[in-house]
């Protein structure tokens, strides 16, 4: 579709596999200059290598724990600095682990905290100025988690809808300068989702392929969807076609959640 004509430049955190990196490819292809980063420099050149070769675009790799403060701030600044501004931030972070509530101690809590929620804050903090100047996008990879709990995921249930309820307060605050969405997908097939599936199955003393056909029942089209399904729905809520959209959190998980 060729979303972004002019190489909008763009920064997308945690993005050296799974939904970050799907995002990331798309909007290569579509068009966009790209940075990515991963707290494992290695792992982000080799991503930015597949979505080079794929693309033929050249992509910017970074390092960054998005857990740490001076992280976010710097690697923004890297990325604008490099790109010539920033007219996209996607804001993307590792899951917090699956478990009940008396699973985690104080510390897991707060891990959880700086790595959900304070990456969201200070990434778009660090990235206003630019964006104000484009004209420009925030969209924030979330959960389902933000429309219903998810069994054995307490720290997610909590610091998701945490973000979304931040996400909802900024599209407010910055509009008409900045649009500033969040995408939430359900089951897509990525290296978490294998590793969520096999701490169920482990509990319930079931294989993984068990409890995957069974979520696969569960899904209303019948199965799980592909992340290059989901990188092409975040592409559009990063461009300029999403324009009449802000305050706005697509749900990207085959119709699971049916609640209205």
């Amino acid at each position: 579709m060729n979303l972004f004509p002019d190489g909008t430049p763009a920064l997308v955190t945690a993005a050296s596999s799974g939904l970050g990196y799907a995002t990331a490819l798309e909007l290569a292809r579509e068009g966009a200059r790209i940075a990515l980063c991963s707290r494992d420099l290695e792992r982000a050149q080799a991503a930015a290598q597949r979505i080079e070769a794929e693309t033929g675009r050249p992509v910017l790799a970074l390092q960054a724990d998005v857990r740490e403060a001076a992280a976010c701030r710097d690697v923004v600044q890297q990325a604008a600095e490099a790109l010539g501004g920033l007219g996209v931030l996607v804001c993307n972070a590792g899951g917090p682990p699956p478990g009940g509530f008396e699973k985690f101690d104080d510390d897991a809590w707060e891990s959880a905290f700086q790595l959900t929620l304070m990456s969201t804050v200070r990434l778009t903090r660090a990235a206003l100025p630019h964006l104000r100047q484009h004209g420009g996008r925030v969209l924030t990879i979330v959960s389902s988690s933000v429309r219903r709990p998810l069994p054995n995921l307490t720290l997610s249930n909590v610091f998701r809808p945490a973000v979304h309820g931040l996400m909802k307060s900024l599209s407010i605050e910055l509009a008409p300068q900045v649009a500033v969405n969040c995408i939430a997908p359900g089951r897509v097939l990525t290296e978490r989702i294998q590793e969520l599936d096999e701490a169920r199955a482990a509990r319930e003393g079931r294989s993984w392929q068990e409890v995957r056909t069974q979520t696969e029942q569960e899904v209303p089209l019948g199965r799980l969807g592909e992340p290059a399904e989901f990188g092409r729905v975040a592409a559009f809520l990063c461009s300029s076609a999403a324009s009449y959209v802000t305050g706005s959190t697509l749900l990207v998980d085959g119709g699971a959640v049916t609640n209205l």
